[in-house]
């Protein structure tokens, strides 16, 4: 589902990953490559037209990955080994977007974050969110967290790895 929905159908993680991803600005992008194997990438992103959008250079390996098969991974960048901020991860598929405006709406977000904007031709993505879950770890059991979601199951807190049975 495309993210506004996602963020009306979860806001508990929506909430959270959009305000992470926003401040980051970069997240780990995992893709198939032609021969099945996985492919890890940096990858830039912003929110246009109600979307989690991708930016990548015309014809980069990542976005031939995605043109040929569109699931991917998102994976929020950790911030040293205990990581306070937590992990994002989002799983789905990427839409390519050729309709002009939300690609002149993805450029106008790009120009007022970084006062830039790729000349024609580049790829933009989407995200269409299948999967969702946030995980943090902490001292205290107030401190950690463990949720997921998806279409099926919907939202669900879950029993924290470093808690007791």
């Amino acid at each position: 589902m495309r993210w506004d929905a996602f963020a009306e159908a979860c806001p508990q993680i929506a909430s959270m990953a959009e305000e992470r991803l926003r401040t980051d600005e970069v997240v780990m992008l995992g893709t198939i490559r032609p021969d099945g194997r996985p492919r890890l990438s940096p990858c830039e992103l912003d929110f246009a037209a109600d979307r989690l959008c991708f930016g990548m250079m015309w014809q980069s390996r990542k976005a031939l990955d995605l043109l040929r098969d569109p699931r991917l991974v998102v994976h929020s960048v950790p911030i040293g080994r205990m990581n306070p901020g937590g992990d994002i991860k989002l799983a789905g598929l990427a839409v390519e977007e050729r309709e002009p405006v939300v690609r002149d709406l993805y450029t106008a977000v790009l120009r007022r974050r970084i006062d830039w904007a790729p000349d024609e031709p580049f790829h933009v993505f989407s995200l269409d969110v299948l999967e969702a879950a946030v995980l943090r770890f902490g001292e205290t059991a107030a401190a950690r967290l463990a949720l997921r979601w998806d279409e099926t199951a919907g939202f669900t807190q879950l029993r924290h790895p470093d808690e007791p049975a």
